[in-house]
C-alpha cells in the first residue's frame, strides 16, 4: 500500500479525540510530501538538524514535533518553528527551551517525559522528579513554555500485559496532576503508543500516538 493509503487506513481507525503524529525521521522529503498531500499536517522527527532542513523545504502549515531525546545545546536550532517538544526530561532542558522561546518571542508547548518502561535505555522523569519540577519556583517563573501533557514509552516487548501496565501507570500519573491549571501548565495530552502498540495505548487513555513504520514502511 502507498503512504497515502496507509495514512488513511490508520486515520480511519483512530477516535476523533486522538491526534496522529506521523513519525517521518530518516524519511526523504518526497515521502513527507505524499503524506502531506494525503492531508497529514503533524510530523515527528528525532534529530533537530534533520527537522530544521525539512521545515525549510516543506509547506509552512505543518506542525513539527520533536519526539527524540533533546540536548540543551541544540534547542536554539528549532526554537523558531517547533510546535511541540515531546521528550522534556529535566528542569535544565526546560529552562533552555524557555530561554530560546523568549529569544524568538514565542511560547513553546512541551510534554514532560515520564520513565515508565523496565529498560535502562529509556529517558524520563520518575513521579517524584516530575512533582519537584512542577512545584519549583524556577518552573513557575517560566513565561515562554507551556506544559500541555505527559509522554511515555513502553518497554519494547511482546508482553501486552506489561505494556498495558506501563501505559496505565502513565495515565494514573496524568490523572493525579489534573487539578493543575496555571498559565504555563495546562494538561490535556498523553502522548503514548507507536506503530506496534497504539491501539492498546488508546484503550489506556492516550490522546496522541506517534506512528512511523505503519505509515512510511520500515526504516
Amino acid at each position: 500500500m502507498s503512504i497515502a493509503q496507509n495514512l488513511l487506513k490508520i486515520k480511519s481507525s483512530l477516535p476523533s479525540t486522538v491526534t496522529l503524529v506521523a513519525v517521518s525521521k530518516t524519511k526523504p522529503i518526497p515521502d513527507l510530501k505524499e503524506a502531506y498531500d494525503a492531508g497529514q499536517r503533524i510530523f515527528g522527527e528525532n534529530k533537530i538538524q534533520e527537522m530544521a532542513e525539512k521545515w525549510e523545504a516543506m509547506p509552512k502549515d505543518i506542525q513539527w514535533h520533536m519526539i527524540g531525546h533533546v540536548q540543551t545545546n541544540k534547542v536554539k536550532f528549532m526554537a523558531q518553528f517547533v510546535n511541540l517538544i515531546h521528550g522534556v526530561d529535566s528542569l535544565k532542558l526546560l529552562e533552555e527551551i524557555n530561554k530560546q522561546a523568549q529569544k524568538n518571542n514565542r511560547i513553546i508547548d512541551c510534554l514532560l517525559q515520564i520513565y515508565i518502561a523496565e529498560e535502562e535505555t529509556k529517558f524520563g522523569l520518575d513521579e517524584e522528579e516530575l512533582n519537584e519540577i512542577l512545584a519549583s519556583s524556577a518552573f513557575k517563573e517560566m513565561k515562554n513554555i507551556r506544559i500541555v501533557g505527559l509522554m511515555g514509552m513502553a518497554t519494547f516487548t511482546e508482553n501486552q500485559n506489561q505494556i498495558k501496565k506501563e501505559f496505565t501507570h502513565l495515565k494514573t500519573i496524568f490523572d493525579k496532576l489534573q487539578p493543575l491549571n496555571t498559565e504555563n501548565c495546562q494538561l490535556n495530552t498523553i502522548s503514548m503508543g507507536m506503530s506496534g502498540d497504539y491501539q492498546l495505548a488508546i484503550e489506556c487513555g492516550s490522546t496522541m500516538v506517534r506512528i512511523g513504520s505503519s505509515i512510511f514502511g520500515g526504516r
